[in-house]
């Protein structure tokens, strides 16, 4: 008589202890609820990467991740869209698992303490990304090459952080950018001459205060009618009078305070639809244009510059404090002191 071999029957018995295992160990779709599988996985992934932090206490095994606190569900596709964490005490890197969640629209790290490391090229992977907030962070090394491949992106904040390097050029390859915050940083060299052929159809707000950023402003600007632009408190030099172009409409805010511009105002023409004007702590020269007084400005400072001449009379000129004008070379007229004489 033939013996059958027993074989095929233990593999048959391990296969069932097998599939018995995995139902045991994965969460059923009914306990998921509307989360999708693998959007589950991800976030249990990402929360294991922060070492299980208060902020994520929600996200509890075999539940349904559309509930849980810090992410939103996209309630058309029931994928999550959005994940926020911010103030309080996280350490740890920002975990690339982020990047499996790919129906994401915004990102945002926020004002969380130990935060460290850089952005994972990971979030490349993320294409309907929107708005990506990694800020008050200590995020260090370059700002990565690869985030001109989250095409959809409108905003972009990557400000108080340790970030150290030039600016990538190819960040204004970003079509649908409408603001960059790479304020309070540690970067260095120039505006990439790049910075002025954004493809619009909307100029972002640029915001670069705060850095150690040099050089001469790039000519390519003054094409552009940035709504905001914000150069303070870095190394440029030279003259910055082609970012003002009596043209543009959308011109509302200009800080190009302490620096090192040195032009010659006296010809300057302001966009008259300019509010928000700093100027100070340069080493700008001539007068203050008389065409200054019919704009709506909301904030003037001129000082510690090597500025002369009567301070043109009306408009909003005389209500602000002679703080606005005061350490200049010879400035006068309210709400300055008097002209002692006519200045040629």
């Amino acid at each position: 008589m033939k013996i059958q071999h027993p074989f095929p029957l233990y593999f048959s018995l391990f296969l069932l202890f097998l599939a018995t295992i995995t139902i045991l160990i994965s969460p059923s779709h009914g306990a998921l609820g509307k989360c999708n599988p693998s959007d589950y996985k991800a976030l249990m992934s990402i929360k294991k990467s922060l070492n299980n932090p208060y902020h994520l206490t929600s996200w509890k095994p075999n539940t349904d991740c559309c509930e849980w606190y810090v992410v939103k569900c996209d309630p058309k596709t029931n994928r999550i869209n959005e994940l926020s964490l911010f103030q309080g005490e996280i350490s740890g890197q920002i975990p690339s698992s982020v990047g499996d969640l790919p129906y994401l629209e915004s990102v945002t790290f926020r004002h969380l303490t130990n935060v460290t490391g850089t952005i994972p090229p990971s979030f490349t992977k993320l294409k309907r990304l929107s708005s990506l907030d990694l800020s008050y962070l200590s995020l260090s090394g370059p700002v990565p090459n690869f985030l001109n491949q989250l095409t959809a992106l409108t905003y972009l904040d990557l400000s108080f952080n340790q970030f150290t390097g030039t600016i990538p050029p190819n960040l204004s390859e970003l079509k649908n950018l409408e603001a960059i915050h790479l304020d309070r940083n540690r970067l260095t060299g120039p505006i990439p001459e790049s910075f002025g052929r954004f493809p619009g159809p909307v100029i972002p707000h640029l915001f670069l205060s705060h850095n150690q950023l040099s050089g001469p402003i790039p000519k390519s600007l003054a094409a552009l009618d940035y709504g905001t632009i914000d150069l303070s408190r870095n190394r440029f030099a030279g003259d910055a009078s082609v970012l003002f172009n009596s043209n543009h409409g959308l011109t509302t805010f200009i800080d190009l305070s302490r620096n090192q511009f040195e032009f010659d105002l006296t010809k300057v023409k302001f966009p008259k639809s300019l509010t928000w004007l700093d100027l100070s702590h340069n080493k700008i020269f001539g007068r203050i244009p008389e065409e200054i007084k019919g704009l709506e400005l909301q904030m003037l400072d001129v000082s510690y510059n090597n500025l002369c001449g009567n301070i043109p009379y009306g408009g909003k000129m005389q209500s602000f404090q002679n703080t606005a004008y005061f350490h200049n070379k010879c400035l006068c007229g309210p709400p300055m002191t008097g002209c002692k004489k006519v200045i040629a």
